[in-house]
């Protein structure tokens, strides 16, 4: 808890320093693009929140070093790997000018680092003819790289309102810790910790106030890192299923692959190419009753952040009977398939303003 608590201090100061003098670095970090598709905010912020987050892991792992050398060993390898990814990210924060397919070229370059320095790879997918291809390097670094770099994505794709992917990544990480700590493992349940305490430090200042922004550096380091833990506590411990770190991560996953799917197969537009109806922009735009109403800066702020909760018991959904049931495959692909059909359920009938009336919020206007 010790490692936690650091960890969050860090962050939290250093995603302060990162607000507080904003005016010094704004020409380079803020996001002063308000009329996007995805654009849900009413001033130029900073994105580069993925900084203090990453400063706060570091920090609290070396001080971890004193006392658990090898594991503070392997969560500092684990970070070092996960540079490219980070620093893909971060430099199109700064420059606008990193394209997503270079984004994920570096991600799987890090997972591929990952795999040489530590030697995490998945063996086994709880699939009879794909468990065997994957005793084969060749077919399991391809799935970890693949899937690394996927998640890493994904966590990108969701990170469009005030606390959500931030927080949906806390949620997996409680999971993760949570399940290590059940099979005594102190690699995952440490690094899980301290990422935890880490994106807390950042929360504060995102939600509900939007002060700061993930960006795409932070992003793509917390979905590098949830994919390389997932791979990690499978490999190491044959008591978990397979199954378990894809429920656990079902939300994100899903959102990737139906995105892929409608913008494909419905839309017949690339899927590289960004729109504006995602569940979480629609959540925005149809739930949120007061979208049509003022322009305030503060009315914007305050519907940003209220979309998010709508998400997060979403993502709730398949996180929580992945912790309860993460030994048992059966179970977890039931819940997969459970999630994907909420999922299409709740997409199709906002899109169709059918949106069971209990889950919208009405603007009550003073008279």
């Amino acid at each position: 808890m010790q490692s936690l608590a650091l960890g969050f201090l860090i962050s939290l100061l250093a995603t302060l320093a990162i607000v507080r003098y904003a005016h010094l670095h704004k020409r380079f970090s803020a996001d002063s693009d308000l009329v996007g598709v995805q654009k849900f905010h009413s001033r130029p912020v900073p994105r580069v929140g993925g900084i203090g987050i990453v400063l706060g892991l570091l920090v609290s792992a070396a001080q971890l070093w004193f006392s658990y050398p090898v594991v503070a060993q392997q969560i500092l390898l684990l970070a070092a790997c996960g540079a490219p990814a980070f620093l893909s990210g971060l430099i199109e924060d700064l420059t606008k000018r990193v394209s997503p397919l270079l984004r994920l070229l570096a991600t799987m370059a890090a997972a591929l680092l990952a795999y040489l320095a530590l030697g995490i790879h998945a063996n086994r997918a709880d699939l009879p003819f794909l468990d065997i291809a994957l005793q084969y390097a060749a077919p399991s670094v391809l799935l970890t790289v693949v899937a690394v770099a996927g998640l890493a994505n994904a966590v990108n794709i969701i990170d469009g309102f005030n606390g959500l992917a931030s927080m949906v990544s806390m949620m997996m990480l409680v999971s993760l810790a949570y399940v290590a700590f059940q099979v005594s493992d102190p690699v995952v349940l440490s690094s899980s910790l301290i990422l935890m305490g880490a994106v807390f430090g950042f929360f504060v200042w995102n939600f509900p106030a939007g002060l700061i922004f993930l960006g795409d550096g932070g992003a793509y380091f917390l979905g590098f890192v949830l994919g390389e833990l997932s791979i990690l506590l499978v490999m190491r411990n044959p008591q978990v299923s397979a199954w378990y770190p894809v429920l656990m991560a079902m939300y994100p996953i899903f959102e990737t692959c139906f995105s892929i799917y409608r913008k494909r197969f419905v839309r017949g537009m690339s899927p590289g190419i960004p729109d504006g109806v995602h569940l979480h922009m629609l959540v925005y735009k149809r739930l949120m009753r007061w979208a049509v109403g003022t322009r305030e800066a503060s009315a914007l702020t305050q519907r940003n952040s209220y979309t998010s909760p709508y998400l997060w018991m979403l993502c709730l959904m398949a996180v929580l009977p992945a912790t309860l049931f993460w030994r048992h495959t059966v179970v977890l692909v039931f819940f997969v398939a459970i999630f994907a059909a909420t999922y299409v359920w709740l997409y199709v009938s906002i899109v169709r303003f059918r949106t069971p009336r209990w889950m919208v919020i009405r603007r009550h206007d003073r008279q």
